[in-house]
């Protein structure tokens, strides 16, 4: 009986350290850089991007690679891939990726999927790091990705443990546009998604080259719904609203 409990006790202990994983590493806070992020946080919050004419929207599309689903279960961030966006012009020389460290050893099955070794992760920069390199290459610009709601829930859960700062960006779903380009169809997946479109990822579950795919994605979206007759975002806010 005494050691059920022992080993009960262990388990929470295990999974409140996993929660926080990322507070324990490196974690000094450099006055610069957290004022920095305040003036970020300002700007977002006064910029109005729904008005912006889709060719003239700058948008920085974002793909994560993670340990598993549930943040706020121990599973974190192992990787950040992104790349800015005009319109429907990728800008290849604008792109970003970073492993972040770990002592942890990945999965097998999490190493076979990413390709990412524990010697990479060991190599990388701290989440504390990364996260202030990812926000001086976004600025306010907004951000994109495929099932949004996986992205923004590790990064709100990560920008809160190692910076003590909200997550302020509005990120946007690649769903919301091809819920008017395709209203009827089946496709949810990435792979799907790209599939329809004929477009290519050249390496499947990496951060960068998934998020290449998504501007790709984000890139037809933008073309067909301007055809359709959308000039803006605030134009497919108020259709999307009217259809329900």
């Amino acid at each position: 009986m005494v050691m059920n409990h022992m080993i009960q006790f262990v388990k929470q202990m295990s999974g409140k350290l996993n929660s926080s994983v990322y507070t324990s590493l490196p974690n000094q806070a450099d006055p610069n850089k957290i004022a920095y992020l305040r003036s970020l946080q300002r700007e977002l919050k006064n910029k109005d991007v729904l008005q912006i004419p889709f060719d003239d929207l700058k948008v920085v599309v974002f793909d994560i690679e993670t340990t598993g689903f549930y943040p706020y279960k121990g599973d974190t961030i192992l990787s950040i891939g992104a790349i800015k966006m005009q319109g429907d012009k990728l800008l290849q020389d604008e792109v970003f990726y970073a492993p972040v460290y770990s002592e942890e050893e990945p999965s097998e099955e999490i190493e076979r999927l990413t390709g990412i070794t524990k010697t990479e992760l060991l190599n990388a920069d701290s989440m504390n790091k990364v996260l202030r390199d990812f926000f001086q290459f976004t600025k306010s610009d907004t951000l994109v990705a495929h099932h949004s709601s996986h992205e923004k829930q590790f990064m709100q859960h990560a920008t809160w443990s190692v910076l003590k700062t909200n997550f302020a960006h509005r990120i946007i779903d690649t769903s919301f546009l091809t819920k008017i380009i395709e209203p009827e169809s089946k496709l949810v997946t990435l792979d799907d998604c790209c599939a329809h479109y004929g477009i290519t990822i050249n390496q499947r579950h990496h951060a960068l080259h998934d998020a290449i795919a998504t501007a790709k994605l984000w890139a037809e979206s933008v073309r067909t719904v301007q055809e359709l007759g959308f000039s803006d975002l605030k134009d497919v806010y108020s259709h999307i609203a009217n259809l329900k």
